[in-house]
């Protein structure tokens, strides 16, 4: 059985992503399906595993892929050693704690362009903590994009059968807006179907998005339809794509759940990110816990895969040993079977 290498940063050492780690790897079944290997500080594993009671599992330090082992009990980790001695505190924002958190990332970069593993899965970073330490990007996916020379590439969020693709991401709203142009929507069209070919699905099925209340009821609420989003669907349908829309945002979600659509454009961050995270984080009432945190980010046009938990460092939680280790799953789950694809 095919079973790539996954290589999985750790995200900011301050948040949750060394705990939900280390509750994802204790897991055999990973190990039937992928050969992970932690991108880190070995000291902040160490730490994790303390704090999530999982004595059990060994920790293999290696400073190269080759040195791996890859057997269920075991987590191999290649130590970047960035933090050595400093003390990170859980839930805060530190310099320290963002500079290792992209250390990792531009590290785990690094193995995949080489070949030596192939797909890369992310923890949560804290921007912040990022920009802090004088890295100046707004997340993942633009050190992804830059450190690839990435271009054309664009957000998916994904939980089970609902997709979603954005023609913007980290900008305000007001520059979201602008940002609603005919070559950059068709663009995403695009995107959006080759992502659904390389998850296996053979004729994909694509969902425009409108921008404005009711798809701009004709130009009667704004115009964005009219000029760019309609022209970039009929660019696309002409080159053999089935696309349909613009349809109003309030309904075009659901009807992508049920099954209508495989993937859906929205045109900015929070209209394709609410709807999947309020069918992804299930919150009990009763026991006040999360009973899921499930949903998967792909960053698409990559020349290397790269899949990532759908949440943030959840620093109220950190130290814990509470963190709902679902949605790296999940990420680990796409990786695989993107990896399997390619």
């Amino acid at each position: 059985m095919y079973k790539p290498i996954i290589g999985i940063t750790l995200g900011d050492p301050a948040g949750v992503g060394p705990e939900i780690t280390v509750k994802a790897l204790s897991d055999s079944n990973i190990y039937k399906r992928c050969r992970p290997l932690v991108i880190g500080d070995t000291a902040i594993l160490k730490r994790a595993l303390e704090v999530t009671k999982h004595p059990e599992l060994q920790i293999n330090t290696i400073s190269k892929v080759t040195d791996a082992k890859f057997e269920s009990g075991t987590i191999d980790i290649l130590d970047i050693q960035i933090l050595k001695d400093t003390p990170i505190a859980f839930g805060k924002v530190q310099a320290q704690a963002g500079n290792a958190a992209f250390c990792y990332v531009e590290k785990v970069i690094a193995l995949a362009l080489d070949k030596e593993i192939e797909a890369t899965v992310t923890n949560p970073l804290n921007k912040e903590a990022l920009n802090l330490a004088g890295h100046h990007f707004s997340g993942h996916t633009e050190i992804y994009a830059h450190y690839t020379n990435t271009n054309k590439y664009t957000m998916m969020l994904a939980h089970e059968a609902l997709r979603v693709v954005h023609v913007s991401t980290h900008v305000s709203l007001r520059k979201a807006c602008d940002l609603v142009k005919k070559k950059r929507v068709l663009e995403v069209i695009r995107i959006a179907n080759q992502a659904c070919l390389s998850l296996g699905i053979q004729s994909p099925r694509i969902a425009v998005a409108g921008l404005n209340p009711h798809s701009g009821e004709n130009g009667m609420f704004g115009d964005e339809e009219t000029e760019e989003i309609i022209p970039a669907i009929e660019a696309a349908s002409a080159e053999g794509l089935n696309v349909v829309g613009p349809i109003p945002a309030d309904t075009v979600f659901s009807k992508a759940k049920g099954g209508w659509y495989d993937i859906v454009v929205a045109m900015y961050h929070d209209q394709g990110h609410i709807p999947l995270k309020v069918v992804g984080f299930v919150y009990n009432r009763k026991e006040e816990k999360w009973d899921a945190v499930s949903g998967v980010n792909i960053t698409l046009g990559l020349p290397i895969i790269r899949t990532s938990v759908d949440h943030g460092t959840a620093f109220d939680q950190a130290g814990t040993g509470q963190a709902n280790e679902l949605s790296l799953i999940n990420a680990i789950d796409y990786a695989i079977l993107l990896a399997s694809n390619r």
